[in-house]
């Protein structure tokens, strides 16, 4: 017997009918896993496990150790009351702060469970409402907390703590140890959508420490549960916080995500990424996710979308479409030399496209952003591509904010933007996008879409935040059907995102991205 990578219990064995039909029969159930080999089972089934095979299988470091913490668990939480009257939600914060009552709302519904989701929109204050929640933990249990969080989001944690004067363990999910501390730990994962696919090795070292037996709570922030509109990526989030659903993850796939076996290349597949029943699985959900909307929490100054059409001349045409086409010709021709995927062009084909998009948007998106800046306005301006991002500030100027940056120079690029010095803060959707206040900014330029929601909406939601002062207009700069297609799709998906998070009712009817671009290259 072993522990598994996500925290499950393995056992490898010759086949045996008498110990094959023994093991079918404890409970909980245990999954025949034939990729791996071996059986596994739920922690929960540790006990009978030891008592009926402790003996015939060999214990695996260090699955013994776990064993021994199941024998002897953690002394129970005070009742609900008790952690809710130590957490003090109506008492000004040490440095003069007072949380919302939202914040205090959400407090309360943690402090309720060990494993929760809490999904409000972004900008409603997550951070602070999960350490004044754990702060109740550590006077009550005298428990540690450990917070997983992108390393560019250190600064902020800390700074949060410290107002709360907290002590707490930061840890980045690029670097997650195998164990927790003996002593009762609150896990606390930001960001928590970064675990949204199994086969990563991120997301089964998070499970496993989800799993731990010395765990006395693990809450799950992200404003973005099911970011690319995916039953599936939902899955991991609720196997971390223990939901029942996520006992079973193929009856989870059949049921919500359409999994169903196909042939592909010879080869049989089983494919999930599909969304079905998502009433249902919004109403299985509730107890243990919780979703609000800004409006519903806030009096928050409105959010205006409003799309931005870039014409081309017809030279800018012609030079489009001819570097279109020698894309399209050096694809085929390596896909012909056996170097690429043949089956891959319409996708690869699909991203030169955003990419020579992006670069003929540059003048209208400088003329743009001159004239807000001329008015006097403060302007965010986010862009997949780090080549467009370093060209529009080597022309505007202004603050840029990207990957290439050092973790420690980001928040002080931000701050900068926040005190005034700069005017303008250029910036990717993978790090801009991610974490940071910049209430400040009246205008958000968004150069192109990701194509997940979750993704644009997180940018968007960097400047509509409490504390701004006034309406925050959106700006999305569109050129042709490229644009069109992931704006498109970007609704496609929020659809699904909306019918699972809020009580609404509605059709969907999504056609496969593939099959979309290929619609797009044909017209083209």
């Amino acid at each position: 017997m072993r522990l598994g990578d996500t925290g499950t219990i393995q056992l490898l064995l010759p086949f045996d009918a008498v110990t094959q039909a023994q093991l079918r029969a404890v409970r909980p159930r245990g999954h025949w896993r034939s990729r791996l080999g071996c059986w596994e089972f739920p922690l929960a089934a540790a006990a009978v496990l030891e008592r009926q095979f402790g003996q015939r299988f060999s214990l695996e470091p260090p699955l013994p150790q776990w064993f021994a913490w199941l024998r002897q668990p953690l002394p129970p939480l005070p009742p609900h009351r008790h952690l809710v009257a130590v957490a003090d939600l109506e008492q000004p914060l040490p440095d003069g702060r007072q949380l919302f009552a939202h914040q205090r709302a959400a407090a309360r519904w943690l402090l309720a469970r060990r494993g929760a989701l809490l999904a409000d929109a972004m900008g409603l204050g997550k951070t602070l409402t999960a350490l004044v929640a754990a702060r109740a933990l550590v006077r009550a249990a005298d428990c540690r907390i450990v917070v997983i969080a992108p390393s560019g989001l250190h600064a902020h944690w800390l700074q949060e703590a410290a107002a709360l004067q907290l002590r707490l363990e930061l840890l980045s999910w690029a670097q997650l140890p195998e164990n927790l501390p003996e002593a009762g730990t609150v896990l606390i994962a930001d960001e928590a959508h970064f675990a949204q696919n199994l086969s990563s090795q991120r997301t089964r070292a998070f499970l496993r420490l989800s799993r731990h037996p010395r765990l006395r709570a693990a809450w799950l922030l992200t404003g973005t549960p099911m970011k690319n509109g995916r039953p599936a990526q939902l899955f991991p989030l609720l196997a971390a916080i223990g939901h029942p659903l996520a006992m079973d993850q193929r009856a989870f796939e059949e049921r919500y995500c359409h999994g169903h076996w196909s042939e592909r290349g010879g080869q049989r597949q089983w494919l999930a990424q599909g969304a079905t029943h998502l009433e249902e699985l919004r109403r299985l959900t509730r107890p243990l996710l919780l979703h609000r909307r800004k409006q519903d929490c806030l009096d928050l100054p409105p959010k205006q979308r409003q799309l931005y059409p870039v014409q081309l001349s017809e030279a800018e045409g012609q030079g489009f479409e001819h570097r279109l086409s020698l894309t399209v010709e050096d694809y085929r021709r390596r896909a012909a030399a056996g170097l690429v995927r043949r089956d891959a062009e319409a996708l690869a084909v699909f991203t030169a496209l955003r990419q020579i998009a992006a670069h003929y948007k540059l003048p209208a998106a400088a003329a743009l952003v001159q004239r807000l800046l001329a008015e006097g306005e403060s302007v965010v301006l986010f862009t997949a591509f780090v080549a467009a991002a370093e060209l529009l500030q080597a022309q505007l100027g202004g603050a840029l904010l990207t990957g290439r940056q050092p973790v420690a120079d980001r928040q002080r690029l931000v701050d900068g933007f926040q005190r005034g010095e700069q005017p303008l803060l250029i910036s990717t959707f993978g790090t801009g996008g991610l974490g940071f206040t910049l209430h400040r900014a009246r205008h958000v330029v968004l150069l192109e879409r990701p194509w997940t929601p979750g993704d644009a909406e997180q940018a968007e939601d960097r400047c509509h935040r409490i504390g701004m002062g006034s309406s925050l207009h959106s700006h999305w700069m569109q050129l042709g059907l490229a644009d069109q297609l992931v704006d498109g799709l970007i609704a496609s998906k929020a659809e699904r995102i909306e019918l699972l998070l809020q009580r609404r009712s509605t059709v969907l009817a999504r056609q496969a991205l593939p099959a979309m671009v290929r619609q797009l290259l044909a017209d083209w």
